[in-house]
């Protein structure tokens, strides 16, 4: 799955057009790589998020075209908690 529909999928963010901008501006690494929106995710991935000032590390656990709002929380794993960039 795309990297940019699987954030959007998952609600770590929660519109594709976010997705795809925080993938454009370098904010996105799969597995310590900086990644295109257009980047394959697949389970086991991990993924370095900078949100807002922040970054966190997430393991893919599930890839799912769809999923409910309940169910989105389970297709991964927080890893590093959000930590101030600086």
């Amino acid at each position: 799955m795309r990297l940019d529909k699987y954030l959007k999928v998952s609600r770590i963010i929660k519109r594709r057009t976010v997705a795809n901008e925080a993938c454009t501006a370098g904010r996105v690494d799969i597995n310590g790589k900086t990644a295109k929106a257009s980047s394959e995710v697949k389970e086991g991935d991990m993924l370095s998020i900078l949100l807002g000032g922040r970054r966190f590390t997430v393991r893919v656990l599930s890839v799912q075209e769809h999923a409910a709002k309940a169910d989105a929380s389970s297709m991964y794993e927080v890893i590093g908690d959000a930590i101030p960039e600086g």
